[in-house]
């Protein structure tokens, strides 16, 4: 009964210790309960992504893979990359109260920035990187004061950085680079003294310099500034970031000099400061002991390299091309055990290389031209088996190619030429496994030509040496060379058959040999050729008509031989920029395609050569009739007579006719690109004000007659204010040629080029319905402007939109089908021509832009394009690519829609920012529509077509669509009929919003898409 009693009497006590015990657990249920419901309405809201299918109602939130929890069960970490997330930021994300992770990299999240998360009292990780957050930063964005991580990379935020962002002093690592940021950086980032990771690097920021105030960075490890439009100088401040490791300035317009404290700190492993305009030494006093890579080309630096840089036990990439660089190379980098990477080309620096360089470590590239060594390449560049490049240009070393080199597998470019390069070749170099290119031009190499070579050799460049021998019959074997030039050596005999087993071959230069016998005949595997040259040769024989077969032949030179019969007429059909068939034995009529101004030289000394047009003092091919023989002395005196007086009139005429027009045809040189059936003198002389249709930056247009009454042809004059140096003439004709060897009838014809010293003639087919910006604006300017008064006449929304297809098909042939690709660079309305049915030609590819020389100025036009119409990037970048083109067909789409000008968006913006800024308000399309064209049964499309102008208009190059996309959009929304009937599909999200865009890298165009499509996303 007492035991009974007793027990009983524990029982409250025992109920009482389950409830302690108990009470965690059910509290921690119950959260685990709230916070798996937050977690499913986060899935439900975010559509359900197909990844997160552990994610149910009856398992716990902590075992699901994605989220992290606290060892009470709570969750505090949701870990959510690469999972095709479209919508927003929810707010209630916050009701996770423990929240102190979140990740959401490389989605496609579409806001700005998220300042709901102010609320997550606890968040200390936030990774937001790889989406498409547009906007600036919020000011007050310190209120994630616990906040220790924040990563921002990737996405479209612009504006400034605010300076509450120095108040969020936990902050250990910053990723702000990858953005669209075009405003200022705040000296506040200094006051972050527990940072250790600052990227700031690819941001347009507005030009300055890097603030003082983070040299109290102290625990910084990690600077990354590259390309941010920084100026000024490396602060002084930076020579006390003692914990600094990684230091990247690279690609920006930073003066003065590096400073010698930088080079001093210890911990520095890492210092980038490539392309910028540095000047003065190099630090002398290195004790960066700990550097692997020092990159400092591409600046101005002088002086010496230091001998401190030998004591670099860790360096591996050692660059410092293009400065301005004098004496010799320490000897001690030769020991160096780590050194993978030597790149000193561009300098001044003489003496010898080191001698041990590459006996120590695993050298990989060795760059060095364009200095002035001499002595010897030393001998074990190869030594640690790893070498891939010696490319020792253009200095005067002397010597021989070291034997070592010839066991060097993994060897796969010698670049030796310009020396002072002697002895023979070692064999085992041509045969390398990995060989690809060996150039040896220009020294006194001797011996013959390897009968084998490398499977992998596409270029032996071997002139000015003494090679000698015979061609080996074995060259057959030479597979893959594309580029093969012997000339100005001592090679003998025949031309082998062999050598034309070579399709792949595209320069082939054998002049100045001692090479005999005929040229083969048969030549039809050389279908990439594009220039031959076996000049000053014993070549005898005929020309073969098989070199008339090469599709791609553009410079033949056979001259100073022994070759003679006729010049093959299938030698006409050939598009060449130059042709010298001068000083051999040729008889007969030159062909009908080179009787004019343009080869006038090229068949000097072949006496029995005649010609119709009399060109190159060529007799004339017109044999007199042997009939006059037997005319009477008095009627040939009498025809004589007339002869001399209709010759004096002609003489006279001719000159007054020069004197007035003051042109000297001597100095015009004519280009064709097909058979014409006029000549210069026919251009020259209608070059008149009364001609005259148009004009701008770069030069004047005349319309003018042919032959033929009612056919006329276009001829541009560009003109330039001082003679052309030879490499803008090379440049001009090299563009000329491509654009003459263009067949599409949505280009414009290119007929021929007429140059001169100081002007350019182009002539085009002739367009009669002008240009699109005519039909389009022509009513909107002065009458004066205009040589032609524009008709009252509606271009409706068929013929704009057959027009925008017609433009499209000839860019697109331009980008995809043309190889190289050709770039237009000057797209814009008033370069769209339209025919007698309004189809559309494409115009004017800004040839101008070569004619400009450094120290002359000239419009936009003639530059970089037309205002309006010029792709952002042009304000950080020089590279032009096709989507330079598609931002300007872009404006030219809007152009259509809304019968804006290019700059007409209103007294403040362009027509691009008018057109962005009233989608982004969400006006009505209709709105935007040019009332002239405003019809209900077109919406549709015309909203289909102004969308598709928005996305080729993104600031961001690789977020616009290819040409060869726009062109499929464009092709389903041309009208069936000319009721307007449409094609399925005129939509342009589903094109766009295909699995191949999808990438790290988003872009604002997304929006542009229809609202209910989240699969919008565009690559890199």
């Amino acid at each position: 009964m007492t035991e009974l009693t007793l027990t009983f009497s524990k029982i409250p006590q025992l109920l009482l210790h389950f409830l302690l015990i108990s009470l965690p657990l059910l509290v921690n249920s119950q959260a685990s309960v709230t916070e798996r419901t937050i977690l499913l309405n986060l899935k439900e809201k975010w559509g359900n992504p197909g990844t997160l299918q552990s994610w149910n109602s009856t398992s716990s939130p902590c075992s699901w893979r994605e989220i992290n929890c606290s060892g009470g069960g709570t969750v505090t970490g949701i870990h959510l990359s690469d999972k095709s997330i479209s919508g927003a930021i929810p707010d209630f994300i916050c009701n996770l109260k423990n929240l102190a992770s979140i990740v959401l990299a490389n989605n496609l999240i579409f806001q700005t920035f998220p300042t709901s998360l102010y609320e997550c009292s606890k968040l200390q990780y936030l990774d937001l990187s790889q989406n498409i957050f547009v906007g600036d930063l919020p000011p007050d964005i310190n209120r994630l004061q616990k906040l220790q991580y924040l990563d921002i990379s990737g996405n479209n935020f612009t504006g400034d950085i605010p300076p509450a962002i120095g108040n969020l002093t936990e902050l250990k690592t910053l990723f702000l680079h990858s953005n669209l940021f075009n405003g200022t950086f705040p000296a506040e980032i200094g006051n972050l003294s527990n940072l250790e990771v600052l990227a700031m690097a690819y941001n347009q920021f507005l030009p300055a310099a890097i603030p003082p105030e983070f040299g109290k960075l102290s625990k910084a490890k990690f600077i990354w500034m590259a390309g941010t439009n920084l100026i000024g100088q490396i602060p002084e401040s930076f020579s006390s970031l003692t914990n600094l490791e990684h230091l990247d300035l690279a690609l920006n317009d930073m003066d003065g000099g590096i400073p010698s404290g930088l080079l001093l700190l210890k911990n520095l492993s890492v210092v980038l400061l490539y392309r910028n305009w540095f000047s003065g030494p190099i630090p002398s006093v290195i004790e960066s002991l700990n550097l692997t890579q020092m990159d400092l080309s591409i600046n101005r630096l002088t002086g010496i390299i230091p001998a401190d840089v030998g004591k670099l036990q860790q360096l591996q990439f050692l660059i410092l091309y293009s400065n301005q660089l004098e004496g010799e190379v320490p000897a001690s980098i030769g020991l160096l055990p780590g050194l993978i990477n030597f790149r000193i080309f561009n300098n001044k620096l003489s003496g010898v290389l080191p001698p041990e360089l590459g006996l120590h470590s695993k050298l990989e590239a060795v760059e060095v031209s364009n200095n002035q060594f001499t002595g010897n390449i030393p001998e074990n560049l190869c030594a640690g088996g790893t070498l891939f490049g010696v490319v020792a240009y253009s200095n005067n070393l002397n010597g021989g190619i070291p034997k070592s080199l010839e066991t060097c597998d993994t060897l796969r470019t010698i670049q030796l030429h310009y020396n002072g390069l002697s002895g023979e070749v070692p064999a085992g170099i041509w045969t390398l496994k990995n060989m690809t290119s060996v150039m040896l031009s220009n020294n006194s190499f001797s011996g013959g030509l390897p009968r084998m070579v490398a499977w992998s050799l596409t270029r032996v460049e071997i002139d000015d040496n003494k090679f000698s021998g015979q061609i080996p019959v074995e060259i057959s074997s030479w597979a893959k060379l594309t580029v093969f030039k012997a000339g100005n050596n001592m090679l003998s005999g025949p031309i082998p058959v062999q050598l034309t087993n070579l399709s792949q071959l595209i320069t082939l230069t054998l002049d100045g040999n001692y090479l005999s016998g005929g040229l083969p005949s048969q030549i039809i595997s050389w279908i990439s050729l594009t220039n031959l040259n076996l000049s000053r040769n014993d070549l005898s024989g005929p020309i073969p008509s098989a070199i008339g077969s090469l599709p791609d032949l553009l410079d033949l030179d056979l001259s100073e031989n022994q070759l003679s019969g006729s010049i093959p007429p299938e030698l006409g059909s050939l598009k060449l920029t130059t042709l010298n068939l001068s000083s051999n034995r040729l008889a007969g009529k030159i062909p009908s395609e080179f009787d004019n101004m343009a080869f006038e030289r090229s068949f000097l000394n072949n006496s029995h050569l005649c010609a119709i047009n009399l060109i190159s003092n060529l007799p004339s091919c017109n044999v007199k009739s042997q009939r006059s023989n037997k005319l009477s002395p008095r009627i040939l005196a009498v025809v004589l007579v007339l002869v001399v007086i209709a010759f004096l009139v002609t003489a006279v005429m001719t000159l007054f006719w020069k004197k007035k027009q003051r042109c000297d045809l001597a100095t015009w040189k004519l280009t064709s690109f097909q058979r014409l059936d006029f000549t210069e003198e026919n251009i020259l002389s209608c070059l008149t004000e009364g001609n005259m249709i148009g004009s701008g930056g770069s030069g004047k247009v005349y319309k003018i007659p042919v032959h033929r009454p009612g056919e006329y042809i276009a001829v541009k004059k560009i003109w330039s204010s001082k003679k052309l140096d030879h490499k803008h003439e090379s440049e001009f004709l090299a563009e000329v040629q491509i654009l003459g060897s263009i067949r599409h009838s949505n280009i414009v014809k290119l007929l021929c080029c007429i140059s001169s010293e100081d002007s350019k003639l182009l002539v085009y087919e002739y367009m009669e319905n002008h240009s699109l910006d005519r039909w389009l604006h022509g009513k909107k300017k002065k009458p004066s402007s205009l040589t032609t008064p524009v008709q009252n006449f509606v271009l409706t929304w068929p013929m704009r939109l057959k027009i925008a297809y017609g433009a499209a098909q000839g860019l697109c042939y331009m980008h995809h089908d043309c190889s190289p690709p050709i770039l237009h660079r000057d797209v814009k309305s008033s370069n769209i021509l339209l025919d007698s049915g309004f189809d559309a030609k494409i115009a004017d590819f800004g040839l101008a832009k070569l004619l400009v020389k450094k120290d002359e100025p000239l419009t936009m036009s003639a530059v970089a394009g037309s205002f309006g119409y010029i792709a952002p990037e042009y304000a950080y970048t020089t590279k032009v690519n096709e989507k330079t083109d598609v931002y300007s067909f872009g404006v030219v789409l809007l152009e259509l829609v809304t019968g804006r000008e290019p700059n007409g968006g209103d007294e403040h913006t362009s027509l691009v920012e008018w057109a962005w800024k009233h989608y982004g308000e969400g006006k009505p399309i209709a709105d935007a529509i040019d009332e002239e064209i405003r019809e209900q049964r077109y919406l549709e499309v015309m909203t289909t077509v102004l969308r598709l102008g928005l996305v080729c208009t993104n600031s961001i190059p690789n977020c616009r669509p290819s040409m060869k996309e726009i062109l499929q959009i464009l092709h389903r929304c041309t009208p069936l009929e000319d009721n307007g009937g449409l094609k399925a599909g005129c939509d342009i999200a589903p094109l766009l919003g295909s699995a191949k865009y999808l990438s790290s890298y988003k872009c604002r165009s997304k929006k542009i898409m229809n609202e209910d499509d989240d699969s919008f996303s565009c690559g890199v």
